[in-house]
């Protein structure tokens, strides 16, 4: 699988790749990082060429939780004209389950604390509000974590 990484390299010169314990695009170092233990897998070039896909895109940061599902799309979407251009397999059922990561946890993150009503992001992305109630939250900046609200005089309902 490391002939992948030379092959990428020789197609996409003006991209930069470094090992690391995960794999990622970092627009900051300009690098796309890989984990070279796992390059062995189907999986590991799949997510490879989804980094590269943001790196072409030149994704950098995400205005809203929106904006990073949208910008995941785009960088699988790119990944998928990449595949095609170099005959590899790249498989729709990995690019979804992918996906649904992202849209599971926009959800948890919509959910209104009160009411359970879905609901949208204000203006500040760290921050949602219920239509229904007006119950305002705060969310976790990271993408990484698990989903928390916080919200001010939030009545706690029970059903038993």
């Amino acid at each position: 699988m490391n002939s992948l990484i030379e092959r990428l390299k020789k197609e996409f010169p003006k991209i930069n790749f470094r090992e690391s314990n995960n794999f990622y695009w970092s627009p900051l170092d300009r690098i796309v990082y890989f984990q070279a233990d796992k390059m062995d897998t189907p999986e590991a070039s799949y997510a490879l060429m989804h980094e590269i896909g943001h790196s072409i895109l030149k994704h950098r940061e995400y205005e809203s939780d929106y904006g990073l599902l949208k910008m995941e799309i785009e960088a699988w979407e790119k990944a998928k004209q990449i595949a095609h251009k170099l005959k590899l397999e790249l498989s729709i059922e990995h690019i979804e389950n992918c996906l649904d990561t992202y849209r599971d946890w926009l959800n948890k993150r919509s959910i209104c604390p009160t009411c359970s009503v879905q609901s949208f992001q204000t203006i500040n992305p760290s921050y949602y509000s219920c239509f229904n109630c007006h119950t305002k939250w705060k969310v976790s900046s990271s993408r990484f974590c698990r989903v928390y609200r916080a919200s001010k005089n939030v009545e706690q309902r029970y059903l038993m």
